[in-house]
């Protein structure tokens, strides 16, 4: 029975502990006064969490409140220096890594190209000696590495840390987490790269105090991290979010997914869609500078350099951004319908257009939405861009720590 009781203490004082340091995370500075009316816990408990917290070098004492009548009071916040965190993107044709702080900001950041037609073990020994080099500039940084992220365009079994598919990528059960656990001795966490960024967006971005939104992250492919009810929703064996291949159109001379089948909302409203579009305008002798920009820079069609003509008011750039956008808020629409979230935040690789897509989702969300759901709703940019999974990779480490704080030793 003493056993049993001392379990249960410990796993309530674990509790408590990370309701402390969540609270601390969401609202800080706080006094330990204001600590313990938020948690509802006595002022001794919130003393006691407190020390700990500053034991373990993840909090801090930033300085005094002086507003007020009684005694000035010691502010708390996360500790930026309680360690570092390494995050990895992998993309179709990119690796990302990067060195961040514990309060995710970027201490350093490389990114690589890849060759999706490349063998696997090319791309995962180029992602590691990446990772190597990230360990070692974080020695020069902060000696404690506190984890390793993942993000992967694809479906993850969370349970055992593999790769179940990325179908843009031909991947198939990749043991990640022991791939990149052996190779480093971090303690590592791998998530699909939709549900990573809506993390990351809600620990660090625009959806921080916000419980039903969905993140849509746009590139190669369109995936979905669906945080609902203060959580990621990740379905019935984790692999929710698939909302790039709900089908939209059923037109056989449309390209394919990678899954083989037509109609896919993310055929219609990915970064390729954008090429295409563009393509056909100039194979019917469009006036655009894109041909010109093109020779100038001796550089292939690509979303950058349609933005490019965009920014310099090119109207074919400005139409098919447009058309582009009209397509993203279609499926964009059928998610409001289903869930019914306080906000839309778009991200990824085509978030670098936002500023010409958004007219064009709002207008199809208001056309195919009912207004009593979608006035109620922001549509909104990830406050990442084109990071926002390889942030979300880190927020995935830093969110393990909010909820078991005692994995990080003792100073």
């Amino acid at each position: 029975m003493h056993t049993q009781n001392t379990v249960d203490q410990t796993f309530v004082r674990n509790l408590n502990l990370s309701l402390a340091l969540r609270h601390l995370h969401n609202q800080a500075p706080l006094s330990r006064a204001r600590l313990a009316n938020l948690t509802g816990l006595n002022k001794s408990t919130v003393s006691s969490l407190v020390e700990e917290l500053l034991e373990r070098g993840l909090i801090y004492e930033t300085g005094l409140n002086q507003s007020g009548t009684g005694r000035p009071s010691t502010l708390l916040e996360l500790n930026p220096q309680a360690g570092c965190v390494i995050g990895v993107e992998l993309g179709v044709d990119f690796v990302l890594v990067v060195l961040t702080d514990f309060i995710g900001q970027i201490l350093w950041r490389q990114l690589v190209s890849a060759d999706p037609a490349e063998e696997q073990a090319t791309t995962l020994k180029q992602t590691l000696q990446l990772v190597d080099k990230a360990i070692a500039i974080s020695k020069t940084k902060n000696p404690r590495l506190l984890g390793l992220g993942v993000a992967i365009p694809g479906i993850v079994d969370l349970t055992e840390g593999v790769l179940v598919l990325a179908p843009n990528l031909h991947w198939r059960n990749v043991p990640m987490r022991e791939i990149f656990s052996e190779n480093s001795g971090l303690n590592v966490f791998i998530d699909n790269d939709a549900n990573a960024a809506a993390l990351g967006e809600h620990l660090f971005g625009v959806a921080r105090q916000t419980r039903d939104f969905i993140f849509v992250f746009a590139g190669i492919g369109i995936g979905g991290g669906l945080f609902l009810n203060g959580e990621l929703y990740r379905g019935n064996k984790g692999y929710a979010g698939e909302i790039g291949h709900f089908p939209i159109l059923q037109e056989p001379s449309h390209t394919p997914c990678h899954w083989g089948n037509h109609g896919c909302w993310e055929t219609h409203a990915n970064q390729y869609s954008v090429i295409q579009r563009m393509q056909a305008r100039l194979e019917i002798k469009r006036s655009s500078i894109i041909p010109r920009l093109m020779a100038e820079q001796n550089a292939p069609l690509s979303i950058h350099l349609i933005k490019q003509a965009a920014d310099a008011g090119d109207v074919e750039a400005l139409d098919t951004f447009a058309e582009t956008g009209a397509a993203m808020g279609m499926g964009i629409a059928g998610l409001v319908n289903i869930f019914n979230p306080e906000k839309i935040i778009l991200g990824g690789p085509m978030s670098i257009a936002g500023d010409y897509l958004l007219p064009a989702i709002k207008e199809s969300i208001e056309k195919y939405s009912p207004p009593e759901i979608n006035q109620q709703m922001e549509i909104l940019l990830s406050a990442f861009g084109s990071d926002a999974s390889v942030i979300g990779s880190i927020a995935i480490v830093v969110d393990d720590i909010l909820s078991n704080p005692t994995r990080v030793e003792r100073r």
